[in-house]
């Protein structure tokens, strides 16, 4: 390793352990698509820290990915840890979304953002949005019924594959069945009473709004694009009403955060990284 990666190695770790010190908790970065294997080396930086506390942070840059792996993830984190926080200084999409509505604890800034839990799926090497097919068929398959087809559009209805488009749809239902449970499971499970009117809260309550939450963020007419940018104050609001902590309230907090995400950023850059997961005793 040249003498700058080693410089910018310890300036990472100590950055790291500073905002570990501040919230009382582990610390691992995550920057990367959610693939297979990423759970893999999130399992490698936990185990390879020599102490564990009960909480750790997640400091979770992603375009998102697959929703199996992000189930494994999860697995990987709750197995060591009781409290789980996770920080998105700028995106967390799609799987990332799933897997940042899994923490008991949410924290974002004014220009984070999550997205919509639209799935993805390989396809031909590629990572494709599942949603954007079923979208497709079931608006093929209704001009169908009604006589509308065009002649391009009957030969890219049967184009479509059965078995992929029912492998769509299971994905899409397991992206639900994730986000029900976690939601329900953790980040709701300290909510006792409604804001408004102080009504008891009981298992049912919570998981008919993770269902109503994942309704939402599931909805492709909602959100008009796989890619929609869902900022903080979108997912506090009136419709989805997420308790997201903002981390600019802490100034001190922001401040190594923001220093510690540019810094990884650009040393990803530099060496062309497309993925990196760091704890102080993993790099």
């Amino acid at each position: 390793m040249r003498p700058v990666d080693n410089q910018i190695k310890e300036q990472l770790t100590r950055q790291l352990e500073e905002i570990g010190d501040q919230l009382d908790a582990d610390v691992v970065a995550i920057f990367s698509p959610i693939l297979p294997g990423l759970e893999l080396s999130l399992r490698s930086a936990i185990e390879a820290l020599s102490e564990r506390k009960d909480s750790v942070a997640i400091i979770l840059d992603t375009p998102g990915g697959v929703a199996e792996v992000v189930e494994r993830m999860v697995t990987a984190i709750r197995f060591n840890y009781e409290e789980v926080i996770v920080i998105v200084p700028n995106t967390a999409m799609s799987a990332g979304t799933i897997l940042a509505l899994s923490a008991d604890r949410i924290m974002m800034d004014h220009f984070s953002c999550l997205g919509p839990i639209d799935p993805q799926i390989e396809k031909d090497g590629k990572l494709v949005p599942a949603l954007s097919y079923l979208d497709q068929f079931e608006r093929l398959n209704q001009k169908a019924q009604t006589g509308q087809l065009t002649t391009a559009e009957y030969a890219l209805l049967n184009k479509l594959d059965l078995g992929e488009l029912y492998q769509f749809e299971q994905a899409r239902e397991l992206s639900i069945d994730l986000l029900i449970k976690w939601l329900t499971q953790y980040k709701f499970r300290t909510w006792q009473k409604t804001e408004t009117q102080g009504i008891p809260v009981d298992e049912d309550m919570k998981m008919e709004r993770a269902r109503q939450i994942a309704a939402l963020l599931n909805d492709p007419t909602r959100w008009r694009s796989h890619g929609r940018a869902i900022d903080m104050d979108t997912l506090r609001g009136e419709e989805i009403k997420l308790k997201i902590e903002n981390f600019q309230d802490d100034p001190s907090l922001y401040k190594k955060v923001r220093e510690y995400f540019g810094l990884l950023k650009d040393y990803m850059n530099r060496e062309q990284h497309l993925s990196f997961v760091h704890s102080k005793e993993y790099f």
